[in-house]
Parts: C-alpha cells; sequence; structure tokens
C-alpha cells in the first residue's frame, strides 16, 4: 500500500506551478458557477497536476549505450538526414522518434553522458507530432551532445496541444546520462539522432520510459554497468 503510495506522490516541476494554479482558481469558479462544471475542473486540476510530475528514474551508466530520452511511445524507427540547424553534417542517420501523449511524463533526459555542444530553437508550427513532417515544419529544440560514442543529436518536438519547449540546461555544459535536459508542455515528441553504426534495440509500437529504456547499443555491452538515480 505504501508503495502504491509512493508512486503516485511524485515530485512536481516548479515550472507547472502556474499552471496548476490557473486550473485551480478555474475550478473554484466553475464550482460556484454550476457545481457540475466544478468537478470537472477538479479532473482537469488532477491532471495537470500529474502532468508535471518529475519521477526518479534509475539509469543504467554506460557510453556504449543511449537510454531514451522521452517517456512515450516507439512512433517511428527511420534513416533520415539529420535537421540542419544541429549541424551533424549531410551523413543519414538512424532516428528513433518517441510519441508523448497527454498522460505521459514529459520531462526529457539526455540519452548520453557528454558535452553539450550545441542547442538550437527553431520556431514553427504546430501540426500532429506523429507526424514525419513535424520533424521540419514543427516548433523543436535541439541538443547536440558530444560522447564517447561521437555527436549525438536530441530534437524536442512540440505538436499539437504543446506550445512551450523548456529547456534545464545550456550549450558548453557537461551533462550526465539520464540527466534531465527538458521538457515540452502538453503533448509532443523527441526525435534521437543516432550514427548509422548504432544497433537499435527498440521497436515501433514499444513503450519507452525516459532514462531507462536502452533505446540503441554502439558496441559491445558492458558486463557490468553503473547506475544513476534521480
Amino acid at each position: 500500500m505504501l508503495h502504491s503510495i509512493g508512486s503516485i506522490l511524485v515530485p512536481i516541476r516548479r515550472e507547472g506551478t502556474p499552471f496548476i494554479a490557473a486550473f485551480a482558481v478555474a475550478t473554484l469558479v466553475l464550482f460556484w458557477l454550476w457545481q457540475p462544471l466544478g468537478w470537472i475542473g477538479a479532473i482537469l486540476t488532477v491532471w495537470c497536476i500529474c502532468f508535471f510530475r518529475d519521477p526518479k528514474r534509475v539509469t543504467p551508466v554506460d557510453s556504449a549505450i543511449a537510454v531514451s530520452p522521452a517517456d512515450g511511445r516507439v512512433s517511428a524507427i527511420t534513416v533520415v538526414q539529420p535537421p540542419k540547424e544541429l549541424v551533424l553534417g549531410d551523413r543519414d542517420r538512424r532516428r528513433v522518434s518517441i510519441f508523448m501523449n497527454v498522460f505521459n511524463v514529459h520531462v526529457n533526459r539526455a540519452p548520453v553522458a557528454g558535452r553539450i555542444a550545441r542547442i538550437a530553437y527553431t520556431p514553427g508550427k504546430f501540426f500532429n507530432a506523429e507526424l514525419d513532417k513535424a520533424s521540419e515544419f514543427n516548433e523543436r529544440n535541439g541538443f547536440v551532445i558530444e560522447s564517447r560514442a561521437g555527436a549525438i543529436g536530441v530534437v524536442q518536438i512540440a505538436g499539437l496541444v504543446a506550445r512551450r519547449i523548456v529547456s534545464f540546461t545550456e550549450a558548453g555544459r557537461e551533462i550526465g546520462q539520464g540527466e534531465r535536459i527538458g521538457m515540452i508542455r502538453f503533448g509532443s515528441r523527441v526525435d534521437l539522432y543516432l550514427p548509422l553504426n548504432a544497433e537499435v534495440l527498440v521497436a515501433v509500437g514499444q513503450t519507452a520510459i525516459a532514462g531507462e529504456t536502452v533505446i540503441a547499443r554502439f558496441g559491445p555491452e558492458a558486463r557490468e554497468r553503473m547506475v544513476r538515480i534521480d
């Protein structure tokens, strides 16, 4: 019983405080106007609190693997050229796309350890994040992480509902595998750009957990791995 309660009562990101407060005030007004509307508002307030949850994760720390940068469903695995703003060159890369619905945890994490060489924000439209054209036309924020496996690209893509991408870090900083790098508010997608020689270990339709699910392997799997709990 205590474990179940602990799995629900997780930390909430401070970025969500204004939204949660707005939902709560609106709920009080709705209760004053008509009680059934107030209960709808209460449900939406609870959902808003859950949306901004930020649970701890146990990350396998290994330079030979990439972990998932996002919670959600693996929606596509393709070979494409990376976005030009990442400045990763014209060679094709393996792209693993992870779609986050409005019920997923939206805090994104670093798939590998290394130095953040570049952060590139690109304004854009708000097509459905599951569409392939969202990678090119939607509002997005890209990270390039220089790791032992080479340069790895991570792109946060806003979706139909999402209207704000938040970054928790900055260019030039050293970052640990599984460390928080940002979040997208209210439904979106994250694309992970890997070298062509990376072995993808997930399948389309699989559920991924940020900081925990191993997405790809760059070389022989390590016999022992350290873990990072955060």
